[in-house]
């Protein structure tokens, strides 16, 4: 660690401390990032984790979704993150006006259903939304919707295609998708499985069909912690989801091996968005106070919308 390095964290600790600030970061960040955080965790933790936050300061290194969604559950508490260009090709793929003309088409053909979003969105979506969920609690939410609705699911098809298959619950699918998860390779994948034949492969349920069939195990980054921590016996892991994620397995279950499945274009995954956070954004940001996320007219009903669905 270079001596630059050292002063920076230096500097966020004693900034942290001045601002009153907690430090929420998701499992996609970088390791030295998440080393420096109060609390890690997938979306719904860090959900749940922002109402509990008594500091007047909250910093969020993730996405811009996530910082939204921490200012609509805890609206009295400045908020902030490193970067406001980090922002998620899904929620990119549902502009909310396109989903209010869609919603609309639906309802003049008479179709009566709810819309079920998944957290990677705006809130703007979100108030256009019957539920939020992450995917953590995604089959326990389509599981509420009552059997005369049809359900909406936006913006990611294959989390909705998955949950769709385990919940039996047909659902009109958005075609969004994750630009992290959309591209690991299947070939890859199948000649990893060929040369470690031994290991097990977990992924995200945001990565394709073809990618899951291959899998032991599928679930979000805090079921893949749960899942390879009732392992005793050390095992190679083959893991498709964001790079970062591997820090995170290797810090909390450190005898199993980890390793990343290849996407089409490089060795591992890393989202573009997630990696605009850096240490020096990130003491900057304390610094100055920015940048801020600020109470926005449509954060008044996806608040309703937030709490039914993560805190109730």
């Amino acid at each position: 660690m270079t001596a630059v390095h050292t002063d920076i964290l230096e500097e966020i600790r004693a900034l942290k401390v001045r601002e009153n600030a907690t430090i929420l970061a998701h499992y996609y960040q970088d390791g030295e990032i998440q080393e420096l955080a109060d609390i890690t965790g997938d979306s719904l933790q860090l959900s749940r984790a922002a109402t509990k936050v008594d500091r007047s300061t909250i910093v969020f290194c993730g996405v811009h979704f996530m910082a939204e969604t921490a200012k609509i559950l805890n609206p009295t508490r400045r908020v902030l993150m490193p970067d406001l260009a980090a922002g998620c090709s899904l929620a990119d793929s549902c502009p909310a006006d396109k989903l209010a003309r869609y919603q609309e088409m639906l309802r003049i053909n008479g179709r009566h259903f709810q819309t079920v979003t998944y957290i990677n969105s705006t809130a703007a979506v979100k108030a256009l939304s019957d539920w939020v969920v992450t995917s953590g609690n995604a089959q326990e939410i389509v599981r509420r919707v009552p059997e005369e609705y049809e359900i909406l699911f936006v913006p990611d098809r294959h989390l909705g295609q998955y949950i769709q298959e385990v919940t039996g619950r047909k659902m009109i699918l958005w075609n969004g998708s994750c630009m992290v998860h959309e591209i690991f390779s299947v070939g890859d994948l199948l000649a990893l499985k060929k040369k470690m034949p031994h290991a097990l492969t977990i992924a995200h349920p945001e990565c394709p069909a073809n990618i899951r069939e291959h899998s032991d195990f599928i679930g979000g980054t805090e079921a893949m912690v749960r899942y390879v921590a009732r392992i005793e016996a050390p095992t190679d892991f083959l893991v498709a989801t964001e790079a970062n994620m591997l820090w995170q397995l290797q810090t909390k279950v450190p005898r199993h091996r980890y390793l990343p499945v290849p996407g089409i274009t490089c060795a591992c995954n890393k989202c573009p968005h997630m990696a605009r956070n850096t240490l020096e954004k990130l003491r900057d940001c304390l610094a100055h106070g920015a940048p801020e996320i600020t109470w926005q007219p449509e954060f008044d009903r996806a608040r309703e919308v937030l709490q039914r669905s993560l805190l109730q």
